[in-house]
């Protein structure tokens, strides 16, 4: 009964795996609540930084932040935002091989790429590539902080206000529903004034500014920027935690299959054998 030891011991190893891919599916069940509150959460304050940017740029089309100027540069920047642990089906690979996409479309013409890594399957994939990584941001945990981002994020911003890039591009997974994620390549830089106008409605307000517009208007437009980078890292973690458990809750479907085959297998090796000693008891009983 070798082979049904065998066939034993692979029995009790997938049984093992079984116990943890169904303690993972539901770790991330938990966390995938939490995040998804929290995305939730941090939406009205886009909303509505989104809305009074707007308002102000309707309000002062005599003053041009630097981040709505449009420049001619031959680089483009990149924040790409992954996970930084694995086993969350195909969702990294999704939005990066959509950044791969994008850097060969730029490379055909003849534009350099300069990237932001959040998250470390981002940042090793990056690396892998050449790509040129100017900062990082890794080991978020499980929830965001803004003052974490703000630093590496901050390297591209300036890059740009100072005109040494033509546009800066968000590139993250869009949640959608538990089952559904997108890969999502927006451009954040420069700031197309028709879509800031688009988010406000009805009829434009008139501010008064302390100490004076342009401060305002600067200050407002870095926090607006910030709000957009900070909402797609809590759309980047509520879809990472659905994609575990969708992952998980997979696998351990799969580990059951294999469990009844493997278990099939060993009750017919172990009739087989129980035949053939049978078999060897009748014939030598007939012999004697």
């Amino acid at each position: 009964m070798a082979a049904g030891k065998e066939i034993r011991g692979k029995i009790k190893s997938v049984e093992n795996t079984k116990k943890i891919t169904k303690a993972m599916e539901m770790v991330a069940a938990s966390k995938m609540r939490k995040a998804q509150d929290r995305m939730r959460a941090a939406r009205p304050y886009a909303e509505k930084v989104r809305t009074i940017a707007a308002n102000l740029g309707k309000a002062n089309p005599e003053y041009t932040h630097p981040f709505m100027q449009v420049h001619e540069s031959k680089s483009v920047g990149f924040i790409v935002i992954t996970t930084d642990k694995g086993l969350c089906g195909g969702m990294n690979t999704n939005v990066l091989r959509a950044v791969t996409n994008k850097l060969r479309e730029l490379g055909s013409a003849g534009h350099g790429a300069e990237a932001v890594a959040i998250g470390n399957k981002g940042l090793g994939f990056l690396n892998r590539m050449g790509a040129k990584v100017v900062s990082h941001a890794t080991q978020l945990g499980d929830t965001p902080h803004l003052e974490r981002l703000i630093g590496p994020v901050k390297v591209l911003l300036d890059k740009y206000a100072a005109g040494e890039l033509k546009a800066v591009h968000l590139c993250y997974t869009r949640f959608i529903n538990t089952m559904k994620q997108e890969p999502v390549i927006e451009q954040l830089l420069p700031l197309s004034s028709e879509a800031m106008q688009a988010q406000s409605t009805g009829p434009g307000w008139d501010y008064i500014y302390e100490p004076d517009a342009q401060t305002v208007i600067d200050e407002l437009l870095l926090r607006y920027v910030e709000a957009l980078v900070y909402q797609a890292v809590a759309e980047n973690m509520a879809s990472e935690q659905s994609a575990r458990m969708v992952a998980m809750k997979s696998a351990t479907d799969n580990a059951g299959n294999v469990i009844a085959e493997l278990k099939l297998v060993y009750n017919k090796t172990r009739q087989a054998a129980i035949t053939k000693e049978l078999s060897e008891i009748v014939a030598g009983a007939a012999a004697v």
